[in-house]
């Protein structure tokens, strides 16, 4: 099942403003200009969906795409074979697929931006040089006490 792209599903779109108590009689033509014009309130963003939201809905898409790849694979087969090109419905098709593709690099994308945030800290290491385990009290190379117990 393919979804909406991610950037409309973030904005959430607010309806557009009512009569709010307001005449529904037909405003004079001289008034029309000199009313002010109201500003629509920003619509607010909706948090960004979780990895695993994202994850899910990526292998979705890849399923997705792989099946629609064999359809098209065997749609060009068929039209070889009975020598009847349509060429309108194989842009149609390439075209569909091109947008699946464009999809699930916007996920790549936004899956690789998650994964900068939560890089790993480089390993303490002892004066000597060599990296402390975690949680150790000496340094493995050398003996030395390790400063605040091996954590990073």
């Amino acid at each position: 099942m393919a979804r909406l792209p991610l950037v409309p599903r973030l904005l959430r779109q607010q309806p557009p403003a009512s009569g709010d108590g307001v005449s529904t009689a037909p405003a004079a033509p001289a008034q029309a200009p000199a009313a002010p014009a109201r500003q629509q309130p920003q619509p607010r963003r909706r948090p960004a969906p979780s990895a695993s939201e994202l994850r899910r809905e990526r292998r979705a898409l890849l399923r997705l795409r792989e099946e629609r790849l064999r359809d098209l694979g065997g749609l060009s087969l068929e039209m070889y074979r009975r020598d009847r090109f349509r060429e309108d419905l194989l842009l149609e098709r390439c075209a569909e697929l091109i947008g699946l593709e464009a999809r699930i690099h916007e996920l790549d994308t936004l899956l690789g931006s998650a994964k900068g945030f939560r890089r790993a800290r480089p390993p303490a290491r002892c004066e000597c040089g060599a990296p402390l385990l975690w949680r150790a009290r000496f340094c493995a190379n050398c003996g030395r006490p390790a400063a605040a117990g091996g954590e990073p």
